[in-house]
């Protein structure tokens, strides 16, 4: 056996121990790990938790991979159950740093000479420890500016890529042997975990974020710190420091101005979203910093949205209907941009369903109205109703709830949706400016002028395809053979009722001739005919009710 193999089985079995310590007894017994007998000997933990918080601290004890894990989970409401999500978005992404000897070489290795001849000034403290990477605040000697160095753990890759092969393992087994856990998909969620996790462990694509935000932000007054992308690679990302204070830490006792932060964190939030088309995926209180001179800054753009043209418009016409109680108007939006799981839409319950949402949130005052909460019943009424949102518009929706709840943390008696709806009225008008419409006929007539060039081709080629005679039809109807069955057998029970008709009429007319032979003095003809048409009315009679097609 390999030494790798070796240590995914110990850290397998440390994954299932963990389970069985938090009460997950069956799904230890449905994962059949070798040697899982002295796993039913270990004393469940009884601290009073609930299903979905001890969901929560097993992902917190088995660390960086599972934590990520389970915050990109987080981002799904539209998959996962509301009390499941809630519990994972207060998964702390902290852990203890590493010791300096360690931490240290990697970054000269990456920089490819000693630190002192980049840095004038350097700590081995960090300023910050995460579970993939940690930051320290030094100062770069080519300008004498602070700056923020971000460096990954060492041998960080090579621990999730073993731990994320076991985890699609796990979710695999899960969705196998538990039916009321198929419903979630739980290895598509493995995927897609393993698909941003590795992204998010490349800097550099960290970095052209980083870059697109800052050309966004040029026209505000929001703070994206400059890269320094020369000193940069995949596993090293330096930045300009900002000194600033983060939404979760502003001191109640101190005289800011708490009503123009909430405002501006979320106008800067719906304004990526709704106007840039580029956004901040996870505008949690502890990526957003704000300054003594009351600055706002936005920072950790390792994940992000993007939106189309059109996305932001299906948007726009969500959060209007939403606005204006237009429950009609809310289903035709949703309708023509989610794609349908299982059985058919039942568009009258589905209306009905978002309208009592509608009614049950506009019931409460302007300023109590909770756009996050509201945002989030709306998703779970659709997948009751099997309809799946587009992950990009999840993402927003999530990054919209989650910039409406940091913003209330610092100013709860904030009007959210006196901030959203005159800047949604506003773009919704924008749709119809000249120039949006213009380009859009200007996309449709290129689009058009390309199909008339490639017509004439393409007919041409289909009209040499049916000379060669190389071009089939084929038809595909559902339940065809039945079908053809059923009409077989209609139409022979059409002809022996018919055959069984015209033989009592040729037997009557028979028998009303009296031409011989005889039979009981009857003519013999007569009452053969008789006799046949009465044993092929018996069969027909027998046939319909032995198929009880009456």
């Amino acid at each position: 056996m390999h030494l790798n193999d070796v240590k995914k089985l110990k850290r397998f079995k440390d994954i299932v121990g963990t389970l069985a310590k938090y009460g997950f007894d069956e799904v230890v017994d449905r994962l059949d790990v070798p040697g899982a007998d002295f796993l039913h000997g270990i004393v469940p933990v009884d601290r009073g938790l609930n299903l979905f918080q001890r969901i929560r601290i097993i992902f917190e004890e088995l660390g960086p991979t599972f934590i990520k894990f389970g915050q990109i989970m987080s981002l799904r409401p539209d998959l996962l159950p509301e009390e499941l999500v809630t519990e994972l978005e207060k998964l702390q992404d902290s852990v203890p740093a590493v010791p300096a000897a360690e931490i240290l070489p990697e970054i000269e290795k990456r920089l490819g000479c000693p630190i002192s001849e980049v840095f004038s000034e350097f700590s081995d403290e960090p300023v910050a420890a995460a579970s993939l990477s940690q930051v320290y605040c030094w100062r770069l000697k080519e300008n004498g500016r602070k700056v923020a160095v971000k460096v990954q753990r060492p041998r960080i890759v090579r621990d999730i890529t073993s731990d994320l092969d076991i985890l699609d393992t796990i979710c695999w087994f899960l969705h196998q042997q538990f039916k009321d856990l198929q419903c979630y998909d739980l290895p598509e969620l493995a995927r897609t975990v393993r698909r941003n996790l590795l992204l998010e462990l490349d800097f550099s694509r960290e970095l052209k974020n980083i870059n697109i935000a800052r050309s966004y932000a040029a026209r505000t007054e929001v703070y994206i710190p400059a890269a320094y992308e020369k000193y940069s690679s995949k596993k090293l990302l330096i930045m300009d420091f900002f000194d600033g204070v983060s939404f979760k830490n502003l001191e109640p006792a101190r005289q800011w101005d708490r009503e123009q932060i909430a405002r501006l964190g979320l106008q800067t939030v719906v304004q990526q979203i709704l106007e840039d088309g580029f956004f901040h995926a996870d505008p949690h209180p502890g990526n957003l910093l704000v300054s003594s001179d009351m600055q706002l800054c936005i920072i950790d753009w390792g994940t992000v949205g993007r939106f189309t043209d059109q996305d932001r418009f299906a948007l726009i016409e969500i959060l209007t209907a939403i606005v204006d109680r237009d429950s009609e108007a809310l289903v035709n939006s949703f309708l023509q941009i989610c794609t349908v799981r299982g059985k058919a839409v039942e568009r009258k319950a589905l209306e009905r369903g978002l309208l009592e949402i509608l009614d049950s949130y506009y019931a409460l005052p302007i300023k109590d109205l909770d756009i996050g909460g509201l945002l989030s019943d709306v998703m779970a009424t659709l997948r009751v109703h099997n309809l799946k949102l587009p992950t990009d518009m999840v993402i927003m929706i999530k990054a919209l709830v989650t910039a409406e709840g940091s913003a209330r943390l610092v100013f709860p008696l904030l009007n959210v949706v006196e901030e959203l709806r005159d800047r949604v009225h506003r773009l919704a008008r924008e749709r119809y400016k000249p120039e949006v419409l213009w380009r859009g006929l200007k996309n449709s007539l290129s689009s058009f002028l390309t199909l008339q060039r490639a017509l004439p081709r393409q007919l041409l080629q289909i009209l040499e395809k049916i000379d060669r005679g190389e071009l089939n039809f084929i038809f595909h109807l559902d339940k065809l053979e039945q079908l053809v069955n059923t009409l077989e057998n209609a139409s022979n029970r059409l002809t022996v009722g018919v055959i069984t008709g015209a033989i009592i009429m040729g037997s009557s007319m028979i028998i009303t001739t009296g031409i011989g032979p005889f039979i009981f003095g009857l003519p013999a003809l007569g009452v053969i005919g008789y006799l046949m048409s009465v044993v092929l009315g018996l069969w027909l009679v027998i046939t319909i009710l032995r198929t009880k097609k009456f």
